[in-house]
């Protein structure tokens, strides 16, 4: 039996319908593709496609753009089902819960009437740009620049760790268009990817997450129209950003969460059917005291997790909330996973066996979205 055994407290009836759903395409369509899209750096295109015909795509965007009207709920349960699904290659969170919700909040009406349905419905990869071959956490000191030349902005710049970089259609840009104004001088700028101008440089080997197209981008003299700009004026992209970072932490929380209870659940049932000594390995008290820990951690996890949740879907999530929650299920789930391949011996640390793709999956966790020490930092400001 699954180790979380009890519905979270917001959930409902129709959203365990949409459980089924969401468990059965991942099981079916990411679960026995781990190991070719792994080899391929990249998910198959049509996965996209696939999964906008079942219903899967800009689940919580409203209606009137195509989307599925659901609520943040919807997608907490789809990246849940993809952390059991055992996939760390779909980034299907920053399409969904990332990207399509800059456009909805800050893209003018003609332009999210016009990009929202096709991130509905598969025909546009949606990606953001923000971290520099020379930055990382510090995005006041990004250098790709946008410059006004009449109705048009020109971005000249690269950026690096783009999850979704290969396939993308759009792409969320962060650019400087005051370069004298500090965190003032930030926008941000939707381009597409068909425009002249923009190219892709390689896609990344990585530690962990190999089957994930996290890829260079480059932006030669790209010239995109002044409706490209996401907001009602320049300067706004970091405000921007600090609004939507508490549901992309929070999005890096339910994975974690779901990732650590599946690592869990494949330890316990690994434990049980191996045996050493005459007896299953889950007997010795070292296994059993070891999984008590796990699962105690996962518990607690969970029950935090689960309460950010309700308070998101309230509009009542703090920056220092999702900052913790994103610290706490992150720094966890790498104490745990790396406890239950241990009690996989040699076997735990070959490929083949998903506990050790989890394991090198997981490790980016405490780094992207924010490292654990800028969480540290975030909520030290409000003590």
């Amino acid at each position: 039996m699954p180790l979380q055994i009890h519905r979270s407290s917001w959930s409902d009836d129709d959203l365990e319908d949409f459980r089924d759903l969401a468990r059965t395409f991942c099981q079916k369509e990411l679960t026995p593709n781990q190991e070719r899209w792994i080899e391929a750096k990249q998910v198959d295109r049509e996965l996209w496609t696939k999964s906008g015909e079942v219903g899967l795509l800009a689940i919580s965007i409203p209606e009137e753009y195509g989307g599925g009207g659901g609520t943040f709920a919807h997608e907490a349960v789809l990246y849940e089902e993809q952390a059991r699904a055992g996939d760390g290659a779909w980034g299907v969170s920053v399409h969904n819960g990332i990207v399509a919700h800059y456009l909805l909040a800050y893209a003018n009406e003609e332009k999210k009437r016009e990009w929202l349905p096709k991130f509905a419905s598969g025909e546009f990869v949606g990606a953001v740009a923000m971290t520099e071959p020379g930055t990382g956490s510090d995005l006041q000191g990004i250098k790709t620049r946008a410059v006004r030349d009449g109705d048009s902005y020109v971005i000249n710049g690269a950026k690096t760790f783009i999850t979704n970089g290969a396939h993308a259609d759009l792409v969320v840009v962060a650019v400087k268009t005051d370069p004298d104004a500090g965190a003032q001088g930030v926008s941000l700028i939707a381009v597409e990817t068909s425009t002249p101008g923009f190219r892709r440089g390689r896609v990344l080997d990585k530690v962990g997450l190999k089957g994930q197209d996290t890829a260079e981008l480059f932006f030669d003299d790209v010239r995109v129209p002044m409706e490209n700009l996401l907001g009602e004026q320049e300067g706004l992209g970091f405000i921007q950003l600090m609004q939507q970072l508490p549901q992309e932490r929070l999005i890096i929380a339910v994975s974690a969460v779901a990732g650590m209870e599946a690592a869990i659940d494949q330890t316990i049932a690994y434990t049980k059917d191996r045996t050493a000594f005459g007896r299953p390995v889950f007997n010795f008290q070292n296994t059993k005291f070891t999984l008590a820990e796990a699962a105690t951690e996962a518990a607690v996890a969970r029950a935090y997790l689960d309460q950010c949740i309700e308070r998101h879907l309230r509009g009542e999530l703090d920056v220092q909330g999702a900052a913790m929650a994103k610290l706490w299920t992150t720094e966890r789930v790498n104490k745990v996973v790396d406890d239950c391949l241990q009690l996989f011996g040699g076997y735990g640390y070959m490929t083949e066996y998903p506990i050790a793709r989890a394991w090198a999956d997981i490790r980016i966790s405490r780094i992207f979205g924010g490292t654990s020490e800028i969480m540290k930092e975030i909520i030290s400001r409000t003590l």
